[in-house]
């Protein structure tokens, strides 16, 4: 099974080369010389190249993706180009890790596999049936690939142009390759036609030998989110977007909002329910600790949660070495990858209920008097802490236990699995160190620190010495049930906001499941502390329990974009604690005046800022293709 793994990594490296602009004349070269599908061991390398244009979720998020570090959740110490985005210092002559040209690569690349890889004529398949059935659920996992492409195209770019089965002819004119965008509700048909497809002939299970390829569950997955982000404010009628047409007068967008979407991301959601594959992950030995619970969806490989893992079973070294304090002990460490304040904000008291309702303009937290949190001139007192995700790890009371304000106190265990605090205990293997992140003192002695004071802490495994080169595996969760549970809660009740309703759209399932999201994380049931919630605060409260439920694994940038809220959460200063206070590698306490609100960022966010633009030199070559508002 590894070895397998370790050769769709290794082709995932293969492929992400840059790569020119599609609409650029090249040669086809040997891949597509008949003598690649007289082989049956050359077909199943160029299948392994269709696999590799999967992103590494994994891999890429520290440099190559925007979706940690470009949004309210995190900043990234490090100053890679997508850090434009956050302050709105990019245009469509320098755009920040631009992947469009790469998934047109991917999807020609596709289309190529799918059109001979069921006439391969090694002769060795007339005496092989299970090397022929292999060849099907290739062309099966490529068809995945394909449509997987769009989906992150339009994820970024809105509508895009499909090109069906199409090879295109390098050979032709540049006018003859200029392809117009088709429109919003085309694209999502076409995924979902094709991820539907899928769904029916791809397994409900890989075995052993294919783990990490797609599954039934995976293409269900995709159906789901895409159907949810569709139904949301950004394509579902946003007057930003009405009047944007193609060249022949085609709207690319919803002119009007239509509830009815609601109800298709209620039915997306609910097939994956449905299937009865998967199920939320709780600690085989220790069932009844939410902090177990949580934190064995992102360290226990292959787990039930887990619906698909783009980059399939590899080393933890990315997520751990970004997200690991320096100077602690001897080793490789760059920790800067920091959560905001108002991440940190966003988790709710050990009960379930969120202290902080909003932020005065002076970005004072506005606190629920009901919660047990301090009042806000009173959150930063010190007492003594003891942390119980330490705890669950079995780490000894002194170890555990730090003087720490009292905002960190007696919140719930996602808290205490997802953000690392400074002075609290960092457990690597068998030993427990301190980071202080005032500057000069451990975790802040060179520019690798995170800026707000915090570090993201569920990516760590801390069963190993990290310090010592070990950092353990990882199969990150790209796609996960607990993220389609919250998918269907919010659609339920987005279609009871509509006075809309289908078959698929049950509130005491959305209710049920919802409970069970909280009960695995130890809380109580929703309606048990927000007992007058009516069902727009209800859409509030579970967009709140998918920020933190999800936190630091990717969605939250889209989310805040597809919900429209990007210009009050990604505009104006980013909070943190005061790094920048002075103190000695030797210091065994976090200096006072470190625990403050500072800002310590000034991000931009603009109208046009939702969607990607199209590189000009795209729209100097396609004249049809019509740039994305405000661009």
């Amino acid at each position: 099974m590894k070895k397998t793994l370790y050769i769709l990594i290794a082709l995932t490296a293969f492929a992400a080369v840059s790569c020119d602009s599609f609409l650029d004349r090249q040669e086809d070269e040997q891949l597509t010389e008949p003598k690649i599908w007289a082989s049956f061991n050359y077909t199943r390398q160029y299948f392994f190249n269709c696999m590799g244009y999967a992103p590494n979720d994994a891999n890429d998020f520290y440099s190559s993706v925007p979706y940690f570090g470009a949004t309210d959740e995190a900043s990234m110490t490090w100053n890679y180009a997508y850090r434009y985005i956050n302050f709105g210092s990019w245009n469509a002559t320098t755009v920040p890790n631009d992947y469009f040209n790469y998934r047109y690569q991917a999807i020609r690349d596709c289309n190529i596999f799918l059109k001979n890889v069921l006439n391969c004529s090694d002769p060795v398949l007339e005496s092989d049936a299970s090397r022929k059935s292999q060849l099907q659920l290739w062309y099966d996992c490529v068809r995945f690939m394909r449509a997987y492409n769009y989906f992150l195209l339009m994820r970024d770019y809105g509508p895009v142009f499909l090109l069906g089965d199409e090879l295109l002819d390098f050979t032709a004119s540049t006018q003859e390759l200029q392809r117009p965008r088709n429109t919003w509700e085309e694209c999502v048909n076409y995924v979902v036609d094709e991820m539907t497809y899928c769904a029916e002939n791809l397994p409900a299970k890989q075995n052993s030998a294919n783990m990490g390829l797609p599954t039934r569950g995976a293409a269900l997955a995709v159906i789901s989110r895409l159907q949810l982000y569709s139904a949301r404010p950004l394509f579902n009628g946003n007057n930003l977007y009405r009047t944007m047409r193609n060249p022949d007068g085609t709207a690319l967008f919803p002119a009007e909002f239509d509830p009815q979407k609601w109800v298709a991301a209620a039915t997306a959601a609910k097939r994956v329910i449905d299937l009865g594959v998967y199920e939320l992950h709780k600690d085989k030995d220790h069932p009844e600790n939410p902090y177990l619970n949580y934190y064995g969806v992102f360290q226990q490989d292959w787990n039930d949660e887990l619906i698909f893992c783009s980059g399939g079973y590899q080393s933890r070294w990315a997520l751990g070495v970004h997200s690991s304090p320096t100077d602690i002990a001897t080793g490789t460490a760059y920790g800067g990858w920091g959560p905001t304040q108002s991440s940190v904000d966003s988790y709710a008291m050990a009960d379930g209920r969120y202290p902080i309702t909003g932020y005065d303009r002076a970005g004072a937290p506005l606190v629920d008097s009901r919660s047990g949190y301090p009042a806000a001139e009173r959150e930063f007192d010190l007492v003594s802490i003891v942390n119980p995700f330490l705890k669950a790890l079995e780490c000894s009371d002194a170890d555990a236990t730090s003087n720490s304000p009292r905002m960190y106190k007696d919140r719930e265990p996602r808290f205490y699995v997802t953000v690392y605090f400074p002075g609290t205990g960092w457990k690597h293997g068998e030993a427990v160190g301190r980071a202080y992140f005032a500057n000069g003192a451990a975790g802040h002695t060179t520019h690798d620190y995170p800026i707000t004071g915090y570090l993201v802490n569920k990516w760590a495994d801390h069963t190993v010495d990290s310090y010592q080169g070990q950092w353990g595996t990882v199969t990150f969760p790209t796609f996960r049930y607990a993220e389609v549970l919250l998918n269907y809660i919010e659609a339920v009740l987005e279609c009871e906001a509509n006075g809309v309703t289908g078959p698929d759209v049950d509130h005491a399932l959305a209710m049920q499941l919802w409970d069970s999201l909280r009960e695995r994380s130890g809380m109580a049931p929703i309606m048990d502390i927000y007992t007058d919630a009516d069902t727009d605060g209800l859409i509030d409260l579970v967009r709140r329990e998918r920020q933190v439920e999800l936190a630091q694994e990717g969605l939250r940038y889209y989310d805040v974009r597809t919900w429209m809220i990007a210009p009050e959460v990604c505009n104006g200063p980013v909070y943190g604690l005061d790094t920048d206070v002075k103190a000695s590698r030797t210091v065994t306490a976090v200096p006072g005046e470190m625990w403050t609100r500072k800002a310590v960022e000034q991000r931009v966010f603009r109208s046009n800022h939702y969607l990607y633009p199209f590189l000009q030199r795209e729209l100097d070559r396609n004249t049809v293709l019509v740039q994305n508002y405000g661009w």
